[in-house]
């Protein structure tokens, strides 16, 4: 019988003489085994010592085990260890693995610094950032015309005394954005910048997290709608539960799938029967508007016809819907199972989605390459007619007015034609020039144009802009007002770090003015 406290070679000494000599214990057991005992230290010397040879294995044994082990130890850095990314204070500095030549950033690692960011994509864009933005501090002269009460701009000085415009250079430390040219500026127009440090933190954040390399499960869309599953567009819960989307619980994931999204939800929530928008207090949709939007949802929302698979079944099927998007920039290079979302809002009608302007396919050359302008195909027409049986995209590298002038697209149809105006600037002094040629060829058509806006100030400029070059002969459908299908992720314009914007934040809608009776004058009077 063995015990636990006692070492084996001692028992064997201790037994009684009568017994046999015991058989002595082999050295591997000798050395596999552990030498226990309760005795102090100078009677231990009654194990048996490991020969020279075993102990010489046993240490390889040892070093070899050391020298796989995942954990490093402290003076040792290893050949193919990744280099450790210092985090701001406040957060612990965390290897970052490579995964494919990707840095594989952790949901508590993601905020460091533009210019030390693990991302090249994001140091380049420090860079640029550095480059064109200017510092917003009071004490220097204003760069460019202000172009809201609200601008940065607005608050600089314009006497001799102001210092010369400057670059910025400085990273805030707390949101890691270059914003002011040196640290003193910083410190002195701290309470203006608090105003827009935690939610430039936010996009510092967002940034990095779409490029941690991690696995996007909101990115992942459902199929066609149900025609017996009605759409709750209230807001974007219940749209996504309506409509069967995968649950999202995070926040930085709901903000990454509202900014794709909100190009098709826009349109749908304002075309669909149960849209949000109507005739009560508060709905902002206009009496013209309704009788625009009833003609389109006819279309959008046709009865049952008894059509089926066999001969008796046959019936004809109505042309498609035509949405022309002008101006068309992001939105264009959407994946486009992001735009099939608008064709199964409506899964007994089909799209035409036609993207027209001069930057519809930038930085898209690699994908796809700009046909030749040939006779058959004069404008460049890039078609996309294998998206599914209810959805076809074509893109027009060219200006609106001039395919209009061709006649490429008449008739308009005012039940199956409507425009859309992404954040289109129609009042910005940089672009409302582009527009002035366009606008009245779009009141021409009679068909509902929609457009968004950065913020309500954006959108009454515009507004104002479109009744001071067309005057009278214009009508408004929807009121301007908040986008309840907005994006809830903030986005940075690199040209001034302060300039903080959500995408399509407001929505409204106008047409060209339509008579109900011509009224002529004779020589009774008018009649």
């Amino acid at each position: 019988m063995r015990s636990a406290y006692t070492c084996q070679r001692c028992l064997a000494h201790l037994r009684p003489l009568s017994r046999s000599t015991p058989t002595p214990i082999s050295p591997i057991r000798q050395f596999g085994q552990r030498c226990i005992s309760t005795q102090p230290k100078q009677h231990s010397r009654n194990c048996a010592p490991a020969s020279k040879t075993h102990l010489q294995s046993l240490n390889s044994t040892q070093s070899t085990k050391r020298a796989s082990s995942t954990f490093p130890q402290r003076g040792q850095t290893a050949a193919n260890e990744p280099v450790e990314i210092p985090s701001p204070r406040g957060l612990e500095r965390e290897p970052i693995p490579a995964l494919s030549g990707r840095p594989l950033l952790k949901p508590g690692n993601l905020f460091h610094p533009f210019s030390k960011s693990p991302s090249p994509e994001i140091r380049q864009r420090a860079a640029f950032i550095k480059q064109h933005a200017h510092c917003p501090h009071p004490s220097h002269h204003q760069s460019r015309l202000p172009t809201d009460p609200e601008d940065p701009e607005a608050k600089k000085a314009t006497g001799p005394e102001t210092l010369p415009p400057a670059h910025v250079g400085f990273e805030c430390p707390d949101c890691g954005i270059p914003v002011y040219c040196c640290e003193e500026h910083w410190a002195d127009d701290y309470e203006a910048h608090l105003e827009v440090c935690d939610t430039l933190r936010q996009i510092n954040e967002d940034d990095h997290d779409l490029r941690s390399g991690r696995f996007f499960p909101e990115f992942e869309y459902p199929g066609p709608q149900m025609e017996e599953a009605l759409i709750n567009m209230t807001n974007w819960d219940t749209f996504m539960y309506s409509r069967d989307f995968r649950a999202i619980n995070d926040e930085r994931s709901m903000r990454q799938a509202t900014r794709l999204l909100t190009y098709p939800a826009t349109i749908g929530s304002i075309l669909h029967e149960l849209s949000p928008y109507n005739l009560k207090k508060g709905g902002r949709l206009t009496v013209e508007g309704l009788k625009s939007l009833s003609a389109l949802r006819y279309t959008l929302h046709p009865p049952r016809t008894g059509a089926g698979g066999d001969i008796k079944g046959l019936r004809p099927n109505p042309p498609p819907v035509r949405i022309f998007i002008l101006g068309a920039r992001a939105e264009s290079s959407l994946p486009r199972e992001v735009w099939a979302q608008l064709s199964h809002m409506f899964p007994r009608v089909s799209f035409h989605l036609i993207f027209i302007g001069p930057e519809s396919m930038a930085n898209r050359e690699a994908e796809f390459p700009l046909p030749e302008r040939t006779p058959s195909n004069p404008f460049g027409a890039i078609v996309e007619d294998r998206i599914s049986h209810q959805l076809k995209i074509t893109t027009f590298v060219e200006y609106y007015h001039t395919l209009h002038r061709a006649g490429l697209f008449y008739p308009y149809d005012p039940y199956f034609d409507c425009f859309m105006l992404f954040h289109p600037g129609l009042g910005h002094p940089a672009s409302s020039a582009e527009w002035e040629e366009t606008l009245p060829m779009l009141l021409e058509t009679k068909v509902p144009i929609l457009a968004t806006g950065y913020t309500p100030w954006d959108m009454e400029r515009d507004w104002k802009w479109v009744e001071e070059k067309v005057g009278g002969e214009v009508d408004l459908l929807m009121e301007p007002g908040e986008n309840r299908f907005s994006s809830l992720r903030w986005d940075l314009n690199d040209l001034d770090p302060q300039d903080i914007t959500c995408g399509n934040w407001g929505v409204w809608a106008f047409r060209g003015k339509r008579y109900e009776t011509t009224m002529r004058n004779n020589e009774k009077g008018i009649s």
